[in-house]
């Protein structure tokens, strides 16, 4: 009988320390895959974005703010000259026949009137043309003619400044680049053999920031300026047959 009693305790205990080896089993692993992942998530490089604001104070704030500017007068430029060549090149259709009706019919003051109604290049010098009838051709031709140009004036006014920050922009971005690199010499040579990246880092940001502050100002004014002289040179064209038109209806038999 105690035989037989002891025999169930020890069955007893045996069940109890195998139970509490399988519930532990679980906690370890959970233990250990929490900790597991938490490093995992630890050893994660964290990505780092950099904003403009950020490369613009890397660039150097005496090399950014030329820039700045000048890109700022580039689009003021090209936008305000773009929309002034483009109200010039538009005309009348009408506006030439009616200028002949109007000479044919000896109608000179009517002529005058629609010239000065008419806000273009070509109707001003027109108007110049039909003051000067009555004199000889050579004069009346180099009366529009003086009017012509001084309307092309007109129209490129400013655009060298586009040309001029074409070539400036890309100057001074490449200063920038040097003063970069002088600050890096400059970091390497009192750091000596201990000298870190991360006193590099500043000089050559800044010279990599400010070569390509630079050439995009310098890009951006070369494209306009070239874009500006075309619709400019369209004008000069247009006005020009016009002209030819002018004065050949002046030799036209009474």
């Amino acid at each position: 009988m105690h035989s037989y009693i002891y025999s169930l305790a020890l069955l007893f205990n045996f069940a109890s320390n195998k139970t509490d080896c399988m519930l532990n089993i679980p906690l370890l692993q959970v233990t250990v895959g929490t900790e597991t992942a938490t490093d995992v998530a630890n050893s994660l490089p964290k990505e780092e974005t950099l904003s403009i604001f950020e490369l613009f104070l890397g660039g150097g704030l005496y090399i950014m703010i030329p820039l700045t500017i000048m890109s700022i007068i580039v689009i003021y430029i090209f936008i305000e000259r773009y929309l002034a060549i483009q109200r010039a090149s538009k005309s009348d259709n009408n506006f030439m026949n009616n200028i002949k009706e109007f000479i044919h019919d000896g109608k000179i003051d009517a002529a005058k009137a629609l010239c000065k109604s008419t806000d273009s290049p070509t109707a001003r010098m027109i108007e110049k043309g039909i003051s000067r009838l009555g004199k000889p051709l050579g004069d009346i031709s180099a009366a529009i003619e003086n009017i012509g140009k001084l309307e092309i004036n007109k129209l490129e006014k400013s655009i060298n400044t586009l040309a001029t920050i074409a070539g400036a922009a890309p100057m001074i971005g490449f200063l920038g680049t040097v003063i970069g690199m002088i600050i890096t010499f400059h970091q390497m040579n009192i750091g000596g053999n201990g000298v870190e990246i991360s006193q590099l880092s500043g000089g050559i940001m800044m010279a990599m920031v400010t070569t390509v502050a630079g050439l995009i100002v310098g890009i951006i004014a070369y494209v306009g300026y070239n874009i500006l002289v075309a619709k400019v040179e369209k004008v000069v064209h247009k006005l020009e047959a016009t002209s030819i038109e002018f004065m050949d209806l002046l030799q036209e038999p009474a």
